[in-house]
């Protein structure tokens, strides 16, 4: 008896960069009339009266910040997501953005259509369009760079290096949970050994597939803070960078570090993993420096607009970052946070901890 045929999904490619572009990517323009229909080599934008344009780039790449086989609408919404993200830490109001996309191979259209309903979607939530861009096919993963443009009122943008000693420090949200989302993604055995619910479960994961760039926050920065960013490459390396650019030094208290009820649980059963809420990166909160005289303005404002903020240390004069262990005791991180270049092996894995960046002598003051 011959054997029974077996089915198999045919995968229809995308045929040309044309179809791409007007089928998949042209109607993300919509609604922005500088587009031009992505019909021609260039956009054009407007500054509005009275402001000044706040620009920024980053990039998504298959193995380094996202895992192969991730739902391309996930993709999409954190390509988008990590460079409004860094508008929201200047106080700024997104614009547009102008993507370049790079495959391997002609992309699949059902791919491309998830794809394009995950941009659809995160523009919707953030308030910013298309513009235009880029498409092409060269060897290596599938790569996703967007460049985002936003604006603020002329010297109101709010910079990384102005925090002063005396200012209160603060972060949104909760931390952490993107990170442990990764390694739930790694290893799905740690909801059991973790005891997660699966409603903590999906909350962890949904934080690290589509974070949200908190740019509710941003009249409360301008009116209020010294000094901010947003947290991408884990607390413990962010708030470094903003004392080395400000030239002051900070101290955190880990006992106030906001945790998700996922998060703290994990913590309480594995405290080391408090490691990675302070380092693991990808929260895509804020972090800000705020004059004692303006605290309870900030937090005032930040909560009208439905974001919580948690105070959880101060600037200081000298040179690094002390930061407290849930105990109160001076923790001595053994990392500090992702870097592309801190010589460890590439791959998406690392953000949950394999390649993060050693901590520097002046993170920390080791022993108790």
């Amino acid at each position: 008896m011959p054997a029974e045929p077996v089915s198999q999904t045919v995968t229809k490619r995308v045929d040309s960069e044309v179809d791409l572009i007007q089928h998949y990517l042209a109607p993300l323009a919509a609604g922005n009339p500088g587009a031009l229909s992505l019909s021609d080599d260039c956009a054009v934008l407007a500054c509005p009266s009275g402001e000044e344009l706040v620009l920024t780039t980053d990039a998504v790449a298959e193995g380094v910040h996202f895992i192969s086989g991730e739902e391309p609408g996930s993709i999409a919404w954190k390509a988008l997501a990590v460079n409004v993200s860094d508008l929201a830490g200047k106080g700024a109001r997104p614009l547009v953005y102008l993507m370049a996309l790079s495959f391997p191979e002609a992309p699949d259209e059902n791919w491309m259509a998830g794809f394009a309903l995950g941009l659809a979607a995160a523009q919707e939530r953030f308030g910013i369009r298309l513009a235009g861009g880029d498409t092409d096919r060269r060897p290596g993963p599938i790569t996703v760079t967007i460049t985002a443009i936003g604006s603020v009122p002329k010297g109101k943008m709010v910079r990384r290096g102005t925090a002063r000693p005396g200012d209160r420090l603060f972060v949104s949200g909760t931390l952490g949970d993107a990170a442990l989302g990764l390694a739930l993604r790694l290893d799905s055995q740690k909801t059991r050994d973790w005891g997660l619910t699966p409603d903590e479960a999906r909350h962890l994961s949904r934080r690290y597939e589509r974070p949200e760039p908190r740019i509710e926050l941003a009249a409360s920065l301008r009116a209020c803070a010294s000094a901010a960013m947003d947290i991408s490459d884990g607390l413990a390396k962010d708030l470094a960078a903003m004392c080395r650019a400000s030239g002051v030094a900070a101290r955190v208290r880990g006992r106030d570090v906001p945790l998700s009820p996922a998060a703290r649980k994990i913590v309480s059963l594995e405290p080391d993993r408090f490691e990675d809420v302070v380092a693991g990166g990808e929260d895509y909160e804020v972090l800000a420096a705020v004059a004692p005289e303006k605290c309870a303005e900030f937090i005032a404002m930040a909560q009208a607009n439905g974001i919580p903020v948690t105070e959880i240390g101060y600037v200081e004069t000298g040179k690094g970052v002390r930061f407290e262990g849930l105990d109160g005791t001076l923790l001595a991180l053994t990392r500090l946070g992702w870097d592309h270049f801190s010589g460890a092996a590439g791959g998406a894995s690392n953000r949950a901890g394999a390649g993060l960046h050693p901590a520097p002598e002046n993170i920390t003051v080791p022993g108790a």
